[in-house]
């Protein structure tokens, strides 16, 4: 099945009265709510869900709250709150019940959502999805500036077409634990799949928190600093979860404390993948197909 990003013969593009950095729909289908990590907005999820083909899924991507225009209302949205604002908008489509694709640090948005609405949650996909508490990591000057700044992000663009295998390089061993000969032969197999290799470098393009995600970024910051517990052992909708054994972005115990809470979880272990396994590994074409066949559960 190859995927298709058009729009569907139905599709609105963007929902009516919301711009198109908040929220977008396309195709038909099995609806499916996409929630991007942190940082990143409607673009990071419309690059997550190329895989899911617009003549077989109702794909609704949005920007969470702070990024891209998204209000944050009262100086902070909590995970819940975000719980009910994606119900909102599902009620506002007129979808009663929706599988949920999440990736990264919207793993919480998405397993909350889950326990606070078990009715309108179909089936979970999370993909190296926070489980716990997290903090930022440390970064060097150079990852500051690419990463925090304005004129990093115009960099990062800038390098993603003149020198596209050293922004795949950097972009992989800085989430994962590559090195060597494993990390050179990771970027030459990505760079020779035109799928993979466009994954990565557009992933690059929407990572920066600065400008329009600055508020998404720091309201995540306090959020995800702030968990203690997501009550897993509640969520009731089929959940599988998939995470590379390399990623050091959120470590893979991330992944294995839900397995372990949430009833009847599956964990798919990936060998050598990195935080961005689903899309980049080599076995991304088989497990993208497994997780279009759960969405569809």
């Amino acid at each position: 099945m190859q995927p298709d990003t058009r729009p569907g013969p139905t599709s609105s593009g963007s929902v009516r009265g919301l711009r198109r950095d908040v929220v977008r729909v396309r195709g038909e289908g099995q609806p499916v709510l996409v929630l991007h990590g942190t940082p990143g907005g409607v673009d990071t999820a419309d690059v997550m869900a190329r895989f899911l083909p617009s003549d077989g899924y109702r794909v609704v991507t949005v920007s969470r709250p702070g990024y891209l225009g998204t209000p944050v209302r009262h100086g902070r949205s909590s995970l819940d709150d975000d719980a009910d604002r994606a119900v909102a908008l599902l009620d506002r489509l007129g979808i009663e019940r929706v599988g949920v694709l999440a990736w990264s640090g919207g793993g919480p948005s998405a397993y909350r959502l889950a326990v606070q609405h078990p009715e309108r949650v179909s089936s979970l996909v999370v993909a190296a999805g926070l489980s716990a508490r997290w903090t930022p990591p440390r970064t060097t000057p150079a990852e500051w500036f690419v990463t925090q700044t304005r004129a990093g992000a115009a960099l990062s663009a800038l390098a993603a077409r003149v020198v596209p295998a050293a922004v795949v390089r950097s972009a992989v061993a800085g989430v994962s634990s590559l090195r060597g000969d494993a990390l050179d032969a990771h970027v030459r197999d990505v760079m020779a799949d035109p799928v993979r290799r466009r994954f990565v470098l557009d992933l690059a393009a929407t990572g920066n928190s600065s400008g329009p995600h600055r508020d998404g970024w720091r309201n995540d910051v306090e959020n995800l600093g702030a968990i203690t517990t997501l009550g897993l052992g509640s969520v009731q909708a089929p959940t599988l979860l998939v995470h590379g054994d390399a990623d050091t972005d959120v470590l893979p115990e991330h992944s294995e404390r839900a397995e372990r809470e949430i009833p009847g979880a599956e964990l798919v272990r990936l060998p050598g993948g990195t935080h961005f396994a689903v899309w980049d590994h080599h076995d991304a074409a088989a497990v993208q197909e497994r997780i279009r066949a759960h969405l569809r559960r």
